[in-house]
Formats: structure tokens, C-alpha cells, sequence
């Protein structure tokens, strides 16, 4: 198996433009974790770290983790990815309820490129917005005391730039790229804490240590599993007469997977249950602020629950937006296709909808699940850092989208892929 692993390696960087791709991926990658590296000018990083340090099982420890460890040194890239994330979620969510939205969403490319650019500028909006609560975050808390107009412009202008620039980085990798370029980029920050968490984890007893490993790998075996499992619905077409050749009579099958929106709803459900408690953290640390952070911070049990009720909902909406069963009905009708023992047309979608609900919900159970992980290995473990089930799905989920779509281009000029 292991060699089949590597000739699939070689193949694969002996296709041009497949190297290509990947050593673009690997250049933006470069690019990105150097930004998270460089401070913006005028702050004491090291009390920004101690800060960061003292509250790592807050929400800042939260940010600090999806940011690659950025916040904590202050970085260029401090911000991260969040706000691109959280205008993308505004911007879907408003295409539901504002029809001229609706009717750009509708209309094809040029359509998605007028959606594209609002994006952008709600991002930009966004992160102005955040830098600047940063900002007031730092200097009520002492980190930041003799802060002049002209030096806090300068740092929020550094935020609003790096956040700026991670989300061109993003849309090149998708583009010119291997994977998503969200998902890259998410993926990168949480593998870079890996290190440091493994460190704190042998400060832990060894039985501790022996539990936590095999709940670790329990969990990238569901992920696998639920990630790749998938019903295969038998589809038919009928044979006809194109000129004078018979076309048609041939069986195959609509591959409905269990979890068909991957990672987005976890990546989406925790950028929404982050906006409250982030700007609550803006205004200090204690009285309300703190309540609040206290009671609905990341690692509380109403947090989880929220999350994972989040993370249901955006299971099912988000497979609604990738597979429509009216128009593979309709598809399937106009090609000449038929699901055996369901008639064309309506029945066909009903009956396609009927099945991918059903399939939806234990996909969306799982990952619900994994959110609430974290607060359990928290509370019975007294884990030393944060260990997130969503975490964990996203680093193999994000694994496995990258590895499909190096195995699409193998097997488009007949390589043997990665995945059997």
C-alpha cells in the first residue's frame, strides 16, 4: 500500500500542470504563514502573547488557534481568515432573503462575480470593525498604554491589510490552486499548533495520555468514514436513436454522500458562534463582558450547544445549495434516465429529496457530535489545551477534498489515484 502511495506521489509531480498547481498552493502557503510571523509596528508582542497566554481557554485562545498563533504575536495576519469567512456566511444567508441577490445568484458567472465582489467589501468592513476592537481591547487591558491616533491608525491599517491579503491569498489557491482555498488556509493555521499542543500533552498522566490518543483516533476514523460513505441511487437510461446509432441502455448510479457539505458547516458554524462572544471580549474582560464570556465562551456548555445546533442547520442548508433534486430530476429526464421503480419528473425529485434528508441527518448528528468533544475531554480529561473535534474534522476533511481532487486529475490521464 505504501507504494502504491508513493508511485501515486510521482505520478502525480510528473503531470505539469498538477505540479504546478501544487507548488503555487505550496508558494501561497509560504506566503501566508510568514505574514502570521510579522508583527504590525508599534506593539510589545511579548505582552500581547502573555495576554493571549493567560486566556487561551477563552475566546481569544479560540481566534489564536484559527489564526495559526497570529493573534498572540500581533501578526499582520492576526485576523485571519474569520472575516472573510463570516461575510461569505452573510452574503449566502442574504441571497435567501434579498431576491435581487437572488436573481445575480441566478445568473451564472457574471452573477457570482457581483456576489464575489460584495463579498470583499464586507470583508474589508468587517475586518476594520475587528481591528479596531483589537485595538481598544489592548489598551483597556494596559498592553497597548501610550497610544497615539496616529500609531492606533497604523495598527489597524496593518489588520485590515493582512486581512485583505489572506483573503486574495485564499481565492488564488482556489483558482490556480489544489483544494479550497478557505480550507487550505483554516487547514495551515490549525496543523501549525499541533507542535505546541503535543508538547502540553505529555504533562498529562500516561493513562491519560493512552485515552486521549485512542479518542483521537477513533475520531479520524468516523471523520473518514462518515466523510467518504455515500449511497449509490441506480440510475438507467432507456436506449434511442441519435442518426443511425443507438445510444442509451447503459446502468449507473447518483452517488449520494452522507456528508455532502464537507467541512463548510463547521467552519461556518463556529465563525457565527465567534461574532458575539469576539466583540464582547472588545469591551475588557470584566463585568458584563466577562459574564458574558464567562457564560457563552467557547469552552462553556451553552456555547457547544449552540455550535452543534448551528452545525445541523448548516448540514442541511448547505446540501440544499450543492445537490438540487428538481434539476437532477429534470437531468435525468431530459437525457433519457430513469431511477428503476420511480417515474421521471416530480416523483423522481421527491424521491431523490426523500432520500438524501434521511442521509443528511446522521452525517449532521456526526459532526454535531464533534463539537460537543472539546467540552467533554475538557471536563473529564482536564485536557491542558483545547482540543477540538471541529478542529480535527477539518484537518482531515480539508485532507481528503485535497487528495479527491489530485485524484481526479490522475485518473483523467489514467494514474492511479490515492483512494481505493
Amino acid at each position: 500500500m505504501n507504494n502504491k502511495l508513493w508511485q501515486s506521489l510521482v505520478n502525480a509531480w510528473k503531470l505539469p500542470d498538477l505540479r504546478t498547481k501544487l507548488l503555487f498552493t505550496a508558494a501561497m502557503i509560504a506566503i501566508y504563514r510568514f505574514g502570521d510571523h510579522v508583527p504590525v509596528p508599534g506593539v510589545d508582542t511579548a505582552a500581547v502573547a502573555k495576554f493571549i497566554a493567560s486566556g487561551n481557554q477563552g475566546v481569544l485562545g479560540f481566534l489564536n488557534l484559527f489564526s495559526g498563533g497570529a493573534l498572540g504575536r500581533l501578526a499582520l495576519f492576526a485576523l485571519g481568515i474569520m472575516p472573510y469567512i463570516t461575510a461569505s456566511i452573510i452574503m449566502q444567508l442574504l441571497t435567501v432573503v434579498i431576491p435581487k441577490l437572488e436573481d445575480l445568484a441566478k445568473e451564472g458567472e457574471q452573477g457570482q462575480k457581483e456576489i464575489t465582489k460584495y463579498t470583499r467589501w464586507l470583508t474589508v468592513a468587517l475586518s476594520f470593525v475587528q481591528a479596531i476592537g483589537y485595538v481598544v481591547l489592548f489598551k483597556s487591558e494596559g498592553i497597548l498604554p501610550t497610544m497615539s491616533i496616529w500609531r492606533s491608525s497604523l495598527i489597524i491599517a496593518g489588520l485590515v491589510t493582512g486581512a485583505v491579503v489572506v483573503m486574495w491569498l485564499g481565492e488564488l489557491i482556489t483558482a490556480r490552486g489544489i483544494g479550497n482555498g478557505m480550507s487550505i488556509i483554516i487547514f495551515i493555521s490549525i496543523v501549525s499548533r499541533i507542535p505546541s499542543g503535543a508538547a502540553k500533552l505529555f504533562t498529562m498522566s500516561v493513562i491519560t495520555i493512552i485515552l486521549f490518543l485512542l479518542i483521537a483516533l477513533a475520531v479520524v476514523v468516523g471523520v473518514v468514514w462518515i466523510t467518504t460513505g455515500e449511497r449509490r441511487v441506480p440510475v438507467q437510461y432507456a436506449k434511442r436513436v441519435v442518426g443511425r446509432r443507438m445510444m442509451g441502455g447503459t446502468s449507473t448510479f447518483i452517488p449520494l454522500k452522507v456528508n455532502m457539505a464537507g467541512v463548510i458547516p463547521v467552519i461556518f458554524a463556529s465563525s457565527i458562534m465567534m461574532i458575539v462572544p469576539t466583540f464582547a471580549q472588545f469591551f475588557g474582560t470584566g463585568g458584563v463582558a466577562g459574564w458574558f464570556n464567562k457564560t457563552f465562551g467557547p469552552t462553556t456548555f451553552l456555547y457547544i450547544i449552540g455550535e452543534a445546533i448551528l452545525i445541523i442547520i448548516f448540514t442541511y442548508f448547505y446540501t440544499a445549495v450543492t445537490f438540487n433534486p428538481i434539476d437532477q430530476a429534470d437531468n435525468l429526464k431530459k437525457y433519457g434516465g430513469f431511477i428503476p421503480g420511480v417515474r421521471p419528473g416530480r416523483p423522481t425529485a421527491e424521491y431523490l429529496d426523500r432520500i438524501l434528508t434521511r442521509l443528511t441527518l446522521p452525517g449532521a448528528l456526526f459532526l454535531a457530535s464533534l463539537a460537543v468533544l472539546p467540552w467533554i475531554m475538557s471536563r473529564f480529561l482536564n485536557v491542558p489545551f483545547y482540543f477540538g473535534g471541529t478542529s480535527l474534522l477539518i484537518v482531515v476533511g480539508v485532507a481528503l477534498d485535497t487528495m479527491r481532487q489530485m485524484e481526479a486529475q490522475l485518473l483523467m490521464r489514467h494514474y492511479e489515484g490515492f483512494l481505493k
